[in-house]
């Protein structure tokens, strides 16, 4: 495993985000090595519940002391929650990425798209890649 916390029961895109899927519905959020590579968090433009967005569309913003960077949704879906707590404490999302620094939480249009997605192992080698 590389020095980044990748854990494997979630799935990973290539943008770094990443999904915990429970059935019809999917929690996302960025990825220890995303959160590493921007440094410190200061900054969550996240949507509005019931905003819909279809697969590797833009879903927020992430801003660091050093860049701002978009946020994509890996799957098409319907944002059902927005975590506020981390748009107020955006250094959550350095802190703790899977846990409480979680984005949105979403009801998936189609379970199935998650399956082009990496696992744990697939993500950990993708990071230490590039």
């Amino acid at each position: 495993m590389g020095k980044w916390n990748t854990p494997a029961d979630l799935k990973y895109s290539k943008s770094d985000e990443w999904l915990r899927i429970d059935g019809d519905t999917a929690t996302v959020g960025i990825t220890d090595y995303a959160q590493d590579q921007l440094n410190d968090v200061v900054f969550l433009e996240l949507p509005e519940v019931g905003a819909a967005f279809g697969a590797d569309s833009v879903f927020g913003v992430v801003e660091s002391v050093k860049a701002a960077s978009d946020l994509h949704l890996p799957v098409s879906g319907t944002i059902t929650e927005v975590n506020h707590a981390a748009e107020d404490e955006p250094e959550t999302v350095n802190t703790a990425p899977y846990d409480a620094g979680w984005l949105v939480k979403i009801k998936l249009n189609n379970p199935a798209e998650a399956d082009s997605l990496m696992d744990a192992d697939a993500y950990t080698t993708y990071c230490e890649d590039r």
